[in-house]
Formats: structure tokens, sequence, C-alpha cells
């Protein structure tokens, strides 16, 4: 019997093959909690307390002057009802997109448990005692790197790296690492979260919180 599929181009790998039914809880609405970030942090928790690597990693979205896409995986850091905090290097290229346009978007993806939650808001910088507060809890490798490296630089080598931050070890060898005036914490500010449950047949569940005369409005979405 011949194989009707259309195979991929010149060099191509047809990967349509691979695929798992999610076979994920039902989610319904009376499942809920009204307040998004409180279904967040529950569902945050139990990803915490799995196997998984990584729960607090997050994909971040940013868009361009030309109004191109870029993502990249951050690591939220906290959250609470004013939203959800991650920290970068104001001179990265998330930080030149999010103030040129403050609209992102974040995903999370918690394999073990087939879920998502994606996030739509508002970027904004937090305050500079905020971020010392964070940086003050940071290892001390991880301060000093964020002296040694002007994020998304072109720079000639590893080695280049590796000797800035040995130069940035012995300068503040003798005390505190202070922190970076160029470095800093961005909180989303949510105005839509997405809760995303996978099912069996890809009849998921997804719930939709959108931020409406000063509270939140719940909608189940079709999968």
């Amino acid at each position: 019997m011949s194989d009707n599929k259309t195979p991929p181009g010149d060099g191509g790998t047809d990967v349509s093959s691979l695929r798992r039914s999610a076979t994920g809880p039902e989610l319904e609405r009376e499942d809920l909690n009204p307040d998004p970030v409180q279904q967040f942090a529950d569902w945050f928790r139990q990803a915490c307390d799995s196997d998984g690597l990584d729960p607090n990693a997050v994909a971040l979205s940013t868009v361009d002057e030309q109004r191109r896409p870029f993502t990249r995986t951050v690591l939220l850091k906290y959250f609470d009802n004013r939203g959800f905090v991650f920290f970068t290097n104001h001179g990265s290229n998330k930080a030149a997109q999010i103030a040129g346009n403050d609209n992102v978007a974040m995903l999370f993806f918690w394999r073990e448990f087939g879920r998502q939650v994606s996030i739509r808001g508002r970027a904004e910088k937090i305050p500079t005692s905020e971020t010392l507060k964070y940086f003050a809890t940071r290892p001390r490798g991880s301060q000093i790197g964020a002296w040694v490296s002007a994020q998304s630089s072109v720079i000639s080598s590893r080695s280049f790296l590796e000797a800035k931050f040995d130069e940035m070890k012995r300068k503040f060898a003798d005390g505190e690492v202070p922190l970076p005036s160029f470095w800093g914490g961005y909180r989303v500010v949510p105005q839509e979260i997405e809760f995303w449950q996978g099912r069996l047949n890809r009849l998921h569940d997804r719930f939709l919180y959108s931020k409406r005369n000063g509270g939140w409005e719940i909608e189940r979405l079709a999968p």
C-alpha cells in the first residue's frame, strides 16, 4: 500500500508520527480559584513538588521595533498579586524591546502534568530597592556574573568571559559584591492569564481570565 503522506522537503525530517495523547484530569469552572494568581500558585506549588526540572522556567516573548517576535527562557523569581518578576541586564535585547513596547507574553509548560499557563500583560521595571533585596540573596558567583556579561552583545570568545570573571572576582575579593546599575528586575503585570490542561483526544480544557473593570472574568475556550 502506498504512503500518501506528503514527504518533507530536501533534507527534511518527518516527525508527524511523534505524538503522545494527553490524559490529564478534567478541569471544570468550579475547580478554579476566582483569583488567577492564586490558581497559578496552586499549580506552581504542584509543579515544585514534582520531579520536574526548573518549574520556574518561563518562555518570555517580546517584539522589537520592526515588530519581529523574540522568545527566550528566563527564570521566574517571585510573584504576587502585583505580577510576575524576572531579572536581567538592562542593556539586553529583551530590555531594549520592553523599553520600545512593554507588551509581553510568558508561557510556563509543566510537562509532567500536561499543563500550560500563558500570561499576557505589560512589563515594568521594579524599584532599585526591590532589586537590591533580591540581588543580596544570589550566590556570590551569580552576583559577579552580573558584572561580567554585557548581555546580548557580540564577544570574541568564551575565554574573554572567563578572563572578565576572574578580573571582577579579584576586584570584589575583599567585600560584598555591589549591585550593578545596569542590572535589575521587571514585573509583568497580567491582563490575561490562561490555564491549559491537556486532555484525551486533544479535547483540552482551557480557561481564560481577563482583567475587566477591576476584576477577573473567566471564560472557557475551545481547545
